[in-house]
């Protein structure tokens, strides 16, 4: 393989949390009852509420914390509050961390949200599906690379590839790779005569 070309078995993309996390996610204070969790999520259009005490995170209720542990139960919403049933403690991920790290740290404490702080303040979320997007446009990508490099490598090789002739600009489906440029074979045979 030509040094210039990348490996794409060896290519790592360490994407920053901070790129894939979402802002301002909702939460609720440790006071709050079921009910008003239930809306919050609702209104944002979200799974989970990070619980916090004093605006200190302690916790975070989801949708699973209120089917099993209050609709299970039988319990009566507006008489729990999420304080009863919110998932401590709560596991986070500094904002400088990189999606591997939070990809780990999921796996590890089998949790699907964690909160993204900044010098212990919650500045976002990052799910598993935050993560599952930035993966499938990561892996896009790659398929991207290898097949450029691949139809590269072949013309190298002297196999035609399609393509843009790097002297007249023109679409051929019969590119092959002469003296550092890809030419179609009207170009080349002129190439050839000069």
């Amino acid at each position: 393989m030509s040094e210039n070309i990348m490996d794409a078995n060896h290519f790592k993309i360490d994407v920053p949390v901070k790129e894939v996390m979402r802002y301002n996610p909702a939460t609720i204070g440790a006071e709050a009852t079921v009910p008003k969790a239930a809306a919050k999520m609702c209104q944002k259009g979200v799974g989970s509420c990070i619980v916090l005490q004093n605006n200190v995170p302690k916790g975070i209720v989801t949708e699973e914390d209120i089917n099993c542990k209050v609709v299970a139960k039988d319990r009566k919403p507006g008489d729990v509050y999420v304080s009863e049933i919110m998932s401590t403690p709560l596991i986070t991920i500094d904002v400088d961390k990189t999606v591997g790290d939070a990809t780990h740290m999921m796996v590890k404490n089998k949790v699907r949200r964690l909160p993204v702080v900044d010098k212990s303040k919650v500045v976002g979320i990052v799910t598993v599906r935050d993560i599952i997007s930035v993966s499938n446009e990561i892996n896009e990508i790659m398929s991207d690379l290898i097949k450029v490099n691949n139809d590269f490598e072949g013309s190298v090789n002297g196999s035609a590839t399609s393509g843009v002739c790097d002297d007249c600009n023109l679409m051929s489906d019969d590119l092959v790779f002469v003296d550092g440029r890809m030419l179609c074979s009207v170009c080349r045979k002129s190439d050839d005569t000069d």
